[in-house]
């Protein structure tokens, strides 16, 4: 899960985009907030709202599952490390260099996921890797639990993304499932348009994904650094975020955190659906009643509270694909209004959209999940078949053979020019981390070890089924 609020962009340019004004807006820091700060009451009447035309989004509410059972009180930090040590009052005394291996005893009686996989899992490929594999180069992000690095594996010449989340505050919020199904269905995904899973491992206090580096930028970053999207680049874009959505209901997985600070852009301006948080595997003809989501991205079913299945993606993609083409996303206001706009508001579409754009607007963003478009009985081939996709050559696409008309400037590898310098700027230090408060007996992360099978074992795999 990603923190919404982003720094506002200094510089606008155009190129392949239309311009917008922007905003002096200040943006504080990240603040926990209760689930009647984000929801509040459902009133009984409400009133057509007119919008006025700048509102460019610079900060939105935080990905939320609710409602939380605890007040504002996260450990604050100013820096990161990953040098772990017993206890946070050790600060003072924390040796630099010294690392803390998979713990046993905290692990379970001899079940250190260090060393042990469960049988049949893939994940025992080419030995177990650990944290003193990687080289610490900058922070590129901040996540709910922690923060994001780039990182080089040591010995090659290979850079990735390595998610660094904190147990005691995962722990603290009952998020143990979700970290672990995050963990679990990465693993399950190989898809050109969806940052893959490399390695996963944990230390005593703190669990680590090691991702695909993408830098390009977030598409958030992208779309308010260089202004709203126009149609044709939009199409495309909606196109590979449908191939990859259609990909993750075809597996089983509902993501049901679409926005743009959880597409990331690569070096050839592809997008790389990323953050799987708040995913959840499900089954045909069920539905979920977990109350999650991003305020502004959240589907009326789950607002409603009577339970959601894959549709509610298709809502997210629609409400995506109008802050694309407009800039904005379509129910503004104060954070506990935004759920009363999207049961009862009707959105409004600009004139400036083709015919076949506001078609499928008004397709995706059907207020009943059984009316709206992928949702029928041939799901995303709805989508895909649709007359604002004609000239989509889906096979191409998804062999990315069609290319996006702009690609991020990007120098390299290595290169952290597309993320904000409010995180590379960070020190890559951090203080400890306290114990985590359960049993210390009953590891509720234990199998979380994974490392990625060469690509060769996963199409030879595919193709024996």
């Amino acid at each position: 899960m990603v923190s919404s609020q982003r720094p506002v962009p200094n510089k606008i340019q155009k190129q392949q985009y239309l311009s917008i004004s922007s905003s002096d807006s200040v943006l504080k820091d990240d603040v926990e907030l209760e689930f009647s700060d984000v929801f509040g009451p459902l009133p009984e009447e409400v009133n057509d709202i007119v919008y006025d035309e700048p509102a460019v989004v610079y900060s939105r509410s935080h990905s939320l599952v609710g409602p939380s059972s605890l007040d504002s009180h996260s450990l604050k930090l100013t820096k990161l490390t990953l040098r772990e040590t017993k206890d946070s009052i050790d600060l003072v005394e924390c040796l630099e260099g010294e690392l803390l291996k998979e713990n046993d005893e905290f692990s379970g009686n001899d079940d250190s996921d260090s060393d042990k996989v469960p049988k049949g899992d893939l994940a025992k490929v080419s030995g177990v890797v650990g944290i003193d594999d990687f080289e610490v180069m900058k922070v590129v992000g901040k996540g709910a639990f922690g923060k994001v690095y780039q990182v080089r594996k040591k010995e090659t010449s290979e850079i990735y993304a390595m998610k660094v989340m904190r147990k005691d505050q995962i722990m603290e919020k009952n998020h143990a499932e979700y970290m672990k199904a995050e963990r679990d269905i990465l693993t399950k995904i190989d898809h050109p348009f969806i940052v893959q899973l490399k390695y996963s491992f944990q230390t005593k206090y703190r669990l680590y994904l090691v991702l695909d580096f993408i830098n390009g930028g977030h598409l958030f970053f992208q779309l308010y650094h260089q202004g709203l999207f126009r149609e044709d680049l939009a199409r495309v874009y909606t196109a590979e975020i449908v191939s990859a959505v259609s990909h993750l209901h075809e597996k089983g997985i509902m993501h049901r955190d679409l926005k743009p600070e959880n597409i990331l852009m690569d070096t050839d301006g592809h997008v790389m659906l990323t953050d799987f948080g708040l995913a959840k595997e499900f089954e045909e003809n069920t539905r979920s009643n977990s109350m999650c989501g991003t305020t502004e991205y959240m589907a009326p079913e789950i607002v409603r509270g009577k339970g959601h299945d894959k549709a509610a993606d298709w809502w997210s993609v629609g409400i995506l694909l109008y802050e694309m083409l407009t800039g904005k996303p379509p129910f503004m206001g104060s954070k506990g209004k935004i759920q009363q706009k999207i049961v009862k508001d009707k959105i409004k579409l600009p004139q400036f959209l083709s015919n076949e754009a506001h078609a499928m607007l008004k397709g995706l963003l059907q207020k009943e999940p059984e009316r709206r478009l992928g949702s029928g009985p041939t799901g995303a081939e709805e989508i895909k078949q649709h007359k604002w996709f004609k000239g989509i050559n889906w096979k191409k696409l998804e062999a990315r053979e069609v290319m996006p008309s702009f690609k991020p400037e990007v120098s390299g590898r290595q290169c952290i020019a597309n993320f904000d310098k409010c995180w590379t700027e960070m020190s890559v230090l951090d203080s400890p981390a306290s114990s985590p408060s359960s049993d210390p007996k009953a590891n509720p992360f234990s199998n979380f070890t994974y490392v990625r099978p060469p690509p060769s074992f996963l199409h030879r795999s595919t193709s024996n089924l």
